[in-house]
């Protein structure tokens, strides 16, 4: 009795410590990613109510969820990120709760199945929290409550001897209640007091009030979001697993199984009409049902079965592994093998003082197995009928989230029939959920490197442009950043740069009258030529809405801004020949670049734009590069010589050879010909590319000399000849 008690009071505090482990120990290094921006700068300036009619058209019954979420929490990452591990402890519980109310005999392999489904390692959006966790993660808690309160129902109704009985009074008590006391205890030493310590329930809960929770569960899980939409035949499964035990015969167990199943099928059926309504009729416009616009092959059909078994049953659990060795030997990788290592022999050592009771079987695995491929098949139809792919370690795989219940079943019910030994057995699942923490901190380490990146671009626009004309757009061909579209980033650049911002209408006759946002960015490779951006001539309208309100401007409001991978953020000038500069970038850039007007930069602005909720960070290179070009905007050119000479005093360079260019316009200017010229020759051998642009610098320089060299006589003669020269050893066209 001790023993079985002690069991189920650890197991709170073992999920919760794999799950801080899994996502929580890089947490104060991640942020905000991809649609969380737009719906973190939405409940910020336009408030949480903002979310029911913005979701109107889209997902009617998620608005309700995001406005409680928002009303509650701030719109700052830290607050959501600990918020996403809480809600991933939850889930864990709840799918723990749900499967011990369908194999209350099993209650070790309900352990391990709640345990790998806590670490999927086949979903690695959990850090794109303010997102996801409205999204899909608080209706899918639902869902599992849902399954959970149906097997409660039936157990109530049809009592079945449990294995952890030691007594008669014992054996007359519920399985469902059996279950719950040790939630009770733990919610009493937490201080609510459910049921007072000197009573004790004597009879379980109508099993018709399970039954209306499992419904009212079940409503809330599938209607909010079309993820779930077709997981609900596993819950005919679970029923039939818990008929088998008291009803023989197959057509007998398939009618009593369908007639408890029959009140959940009508709610999905439901649901399903008001889908179907949506997606004709209605407004829905988030995904198109592809699946009815191509032929369904036989072939098509197959590959996609084997494609979501493969990757769902089998390989994600070892995928860290591929992951891992194209960068055997970088600090993360030895980090995530070390807790790999660490996990293993922690989870080895819980699990191995779990003996199994002598009543369990090989049936369990079975119908694991069977309901676990049946999950994983259901889980991939939503994403398939969109012909959106099963794409791992990208914003696709957020679609595993369907089938994360069933790849966990699968797996354990694979292990529990092939494993004869229980010593066996218990090593392969401890590496399992060992190996799915890794993956997990793997992941949080991408999505770590990536806010870093995000925090880089914030600040290194915010020094190079302190402030900005209002309406005005930034165009780019792509930043160097995975998570984040121009849509996402168009989100913070308002945060940053209209910090009092208030909706507003306005006047009727103004340029921009349908405008109500005062900044975007537009990626022009994802753009060009479509609605948003429909060419790169001047004075053409361009838009972008985000939810209820919208950007729209102009392309002769523009500034266009380039990041390479190994680089700072610049502001590209059409006046000093950027376009024949980086003539060898993206067309999608380059084209854009005669657009480029830096009198929309504000310079003398009083407050530099930023996020409140950032950090500055140490001044390297890129902020003195970013400073130095914005004193050269303003032709404060012994400004830029100072700003650089700083720089290299504190041991800072360039890693893109282009960045030099405007210290040796610079040293030029200042007549350090011979400084300009070494520099010009030493960059010129890292990179032969750059000398189109080493021409255009002592082009503007010779014209400059030129100007000046009638007042400075033979003096300005002679440079203005070295000058010549030195275009004329750089075979710079005149």
């Amino acid at each position: 009795m001790k023993t079985r008690h002690a069991f189920e009071r650890s197991i709170p505090l073992l999920s919760l410590i794999v799950t801080f482990v899994a996502y929580g120990l890089l947490l104060p290094l991640t942020g905000f990613y991809w649609d969380d921006w737009p719906f973190a700068w939405m409940a910020k300036f336009l408030g949480p109510w903002e979310f029911i009619p913005a979701f109107a058209q889209v997902r009617p019954f998620l608005g309700p969820i995001f406005f409680v979420t928002t009303s509650l929490i701030p719109p700052v990452p830290l607050y959501w990120q600990i918020f996403a591990i809480i809600i991933r402890f939850i889930s864990g519980l709840s799918a723990w709760f749900a499967l011990n109310q369908i194999w209350p005999h099993h209650k070790r392999q309900t352990l391990i199945v709640s345990l790998l489904f806590l670490v999927f390692p086949g979903y690695s959006q959990h850090w794109v929290a303010f997102t996801h966790i409205n999204q899909e993660w608080i209706p899918f808690i639902f869902y599992l409550l849902s399954f959970g309160f149906t097997a409660r129902a039936l157990r109530n109704k049809h009592v079945i001897a449990s294995p952890f009985a030691l007594s008669g009074a014992q054996r007359s008590r519920s399985v469902g209640e059996a279950i719950l006391s040790p939630l009770r205890r733990l919610l009493r030493r937490l201080g609510f007091d459910t049921v007072s310590k000197n009573t004790r329930p004597t009879q379980p809960a109508a099993p018709r009030n399970h039954t209306i929770y499992a419904l009212l569960f079940l409503i809330a899980g599938v209607f909010p979001t079309e993820y779930f939409v077709s997981i609900e035949p596993m819950r005919f499964l679970f029923i039939w697993v818990i008929l088998s035990e008291e009803v023989n015969g197959f057509s007998q167990r398939f009618i009593q199984s369908f007639k408890r199943w029959l009140p959940y099928l009508l709610v999905w059926l439901a649901n399903a009409g008001w889908l179907a309504y949506f997606y004709t009729i209605g407004g829905y416009e988030s995904y198109d049902v592809e699946v009815v616009k191509a032929p369904l092959t036989i072939l098509r059909i197959l590959s996609t079965i084997g494609e979501a078994v493969w990757k769902a049953g089998f390989y994600v659990w070892a995928q860290v592994f591929v992951l891992a060795s194209k960068t055997i030997t970088a600090p993360t990788t030895l980090a995530t093998f070390a807790l790999i290592v660490i996990g293993f022999i922690l989870i080895l050592s819980y699990l191995r003082k779990l003996n199994p009771s002598e009543g369990e079987t090989k049936t369990f695995a079975v119908y694991a197995i069977v309901i676990g491929l049946a999950g994983i098949l259901l889980g991939r139809v939503p994403s398939f009928a969109a012909g959106l792919p099963l794409t791992l370690q990208s914003s696709y795989d957020r679609f595993m989230i369907s089938m994360m219940l069933g790849g966990s079943l699968f797996v354990a019910g694979l292990i529990e029939l092939f494993a004869r030994n229980i010593r066996i057995k218990t090593y392969v699942f401890a590496m399992l959920i060992a190996l799915g923490v890794g993956q997990q901190f793997f992941n949080a380490n991408i999505f770590r490197r990536d806010w870093a990146k995000q925090q880089e671009i914030y600040w290194q626009l915010a020094w190079r442009i302190p402030a900005m004309e209002a309406n005005t757009a930034l165009l780019t061909d792509q930043l160097p950043i995975d998570y984040e579209t121009d849509l996402s980033f168009t989100a913070p650049i308002n945060w940053m740069y209209a910090p009092n911002y208030k909706r507003s209408t306005p006047q009727s006759g103004s340029v921009n009258e349908s405008s109500n946002l005062p900044y975007a960015l537009f990626y022009t490779e994802k753009r060009l030529g479509g609605a948003a951006l429909p060419s790169l001539e001047a004075n053409t309208e361009i838009s972008l809405p985000v939810r209820r309100v919208s950007f729209l401007g102009s392309t002769s409001q523009v500034l266009v801004v380039h990041m390479p991978q190994n680089g700072c953020l610049r502001v590209l000038d059409p006046a000093r020949g950027d376009e024949i500069t980086y003539g060898r970038q993206s067309r999608f850039l380059v084209e854009a670049i005669p657009l480029s007007d830096l009198s929309n930069i504000i310079v003398d602005a009083d407050q530099t734009a930023k996020l409140f909720f950032l950090s500055e960070p140490d001044h390297t290179w890129c902020y003195y590069f970013a400073k130095a070009e914005l004193a050269r905007q303003q032709g404060d050119w012994n400004q830029v010589i100072a700003l650089i000479d700083e720089a290299i005093s504190l041991g800072y360079e360039p890693e893109d050879p282009y960045e030099w260019l405007t210290y040796i316009e610079a040293q030029a200017l200042a007549e350090n010909i011979e400084a300009a010229e070494n520099l010009s020759n030493d960059i010129s051998k890292q990179d032969n590319g750059i000398r189109k642009g080493l021409c255009e610098v002592w082009k503007r320089v010779q014209i400059a000399g030129a100007a000046l060299s009638e007042s400075k006589g033979p003096a300005g003669g002679a440079t203005e000849t070295r000058v010549d020269q030195i275009l004329s050893d750089f075979q710079c066209a005149r």
